[in-house]
């Protein structure tokens, strides 16, 4: 564990709410450290978060919190601060949110500087902007002001954790520990464009293999086609997905289950007259809750050995992940903080959504049973797109509402609430 005296950032314009000062500028110019820093989830990268992690750290140490830093795998570690509020006994509260961030692509098709950072037309640009390093600026400069303001009952837990564009093994390790067992909501900071989040649709990611029999192209009738295969099948998941989406209905915030081929691949475009022996079918699978996902893999399983099997070819199946879709009671207490919040803020209930992908909130509940709540700045639909941008006023805003919830939860719920 790291500690330090505490000192008080010298830098402090205040947005001023009940009882807690935000540190505007602060919060910003963060937000703007951190994106000048590229931490793109690479495979084969040995090092993606650790300039970022550093930062954070170092904004720990300034703020005399009381932190470690593990280590999840090379180059790739997860942040995390206790702050006790001193008030006497309460709940424990976790911020979430993640540094490392998509590819920025070809820097060419972006009118600003990918990691430049640039304020301009009330806008912050840069990869990670919004998919979430203001979330993570915001939450932990919405803790500073609450600690600043007085003691509170309770504790709270900022997680800085790694690799949630990829496999989410940060949220994994960190919800293996004992520390994860001690919370009672957490707040994930990811971008929903002001909604907050009750439910999450999971993630399933399937591989299909599939092996025939390689022949001339001139001479078809000798091959067992992977190709033609690969086409039946993609032809096959339009009726799995009907067939899904009439056994699981409509969900009023996540919608109906999709099932989407992303990959179709089969021989060498060197040896265009070469049918191939194996090909493969990559499969997007996107649940809401209730989704039974055992069933619809082996749905998903039988129609591409049926479709298959109409050329001779054999598929494998492999689950590469599988993530569940994951929901929250509305009036759960991290939940109706979180929206008294934004009231306080806004001056009237924010409107309830869903989370389109999952997010280490989902990796939270499903390991650890965390009740987790989705809710952050930035387009619920900018990530990963070029010219990736987040409003400076919603980076302030939502400091105040992280805040303004925490004090909510803080005081008004109850330890063991999960």
């Amino acid at each position: 564990m790291h500690t330090s005296s505490r000192h008080t950032s010298s830098r402090h314009t205040s947005s001023r709410h009940p009882d807690v000062a935000v540190d505007s500028d602060a919060v910003v110019a963060f937000t703007q450290d951190l994106v000048r820093l590229r931490t793109v989830n690479a495979a084969g990268a040995t090092v993606v978060e650790q300039p970022a992690a550093d930062l954070v750290a170092g904004l720990f140490t300034e703020f005399g919190w009381t932190y470690d830093v593990v280590e999840v795998a090379p180059g790739r570690p997860n942040t995390i601060a206790v702050i006790e509020g001193g008030g006497g006994d309460g709940p424990t509260l976790m911020f979430e949110g993640h540094i490392d961030v998509v590819t920025e692509g070809d820097p060419g098709d972006w009118s600003v500087d990918p990691y430049g950072a640039e304020i301009r037309d009330g806008r912050l640009w840069g990869r990670g902007s919004a998919d979430m390093k203001s979330g993570v600026a915001a939450m932990i400069y919405a803790v500073r002001a609450l600690q600043l303001a007085g003691p509170f009952p309770g504790r709270v837990v900022i997680g800085v954790l790694c690799d949630e564009e990829g496999l989410m093994l940060g949220a994994k390790a960190f919800a293996a520990t004992p520390l994860a067992r001690e919370v009672d909501g957490v707040i994930v900071c990811e971008p929903e464009g002001y909604e907050v989040c009750t439910s999450a649709r999971g993630g399933i990611r399937l591989r299909l293999d599939l092996d025939g029999v390689m022949a001339h192209g001139a001479m078809p009738q000798e091959a067992k086609s992977p190709i033609v295969a690969g086409a039946r099948i993609v032809e096959a998941l339009a009726h799995v997905q009907d067939w899904a989406q009439q056994r699981y209905g409509t969900h009023p915030h996540a919608g109906s289950v999709t099932v989407t081929p992303t990959v179709l691949h089969g021989g060498d475009p060197d040896q265009l007259n070469v049918i191939p022996a194996h090909g493969l079918v990559g499969i997007d699978v996107r649940t809401i809750p209730g989704t039974d996902h055992t069933e619809l893999i082996e749905r998903v399983r039988e129609s591409a050995i049926e479709a298959a099997g109409t050329v001779g070819v054999g598929v494998g199946l492999t689950v590469v992940d599988d993530r569940p879709a994951v929901e929250i009671p509305d009036d759960h207490p991290v939940v109706t903080a979180l929206v008294e919040g934004h009231r306080q803020v806004h001056g009237a209930a924010p409107p309830f959504g869903a989370v389109p992908g999952t997010t280490d909130g989902t990796i939270l509940t499903r390991d650890a049973g965390l009740p987790t709540v989705v809710y952050g700045p930035g387009g619920k639909w900018i990530a990963h797109q070029k010219d990736e941008f987040v409003e400076v006023r919603e980076i302030v805003e939502y400091t105040r509402v992280y805040a303004a919830a925490a004090r909510s939860f803080l005081n008004g719920a109850t330890g063991g609430a999960r």
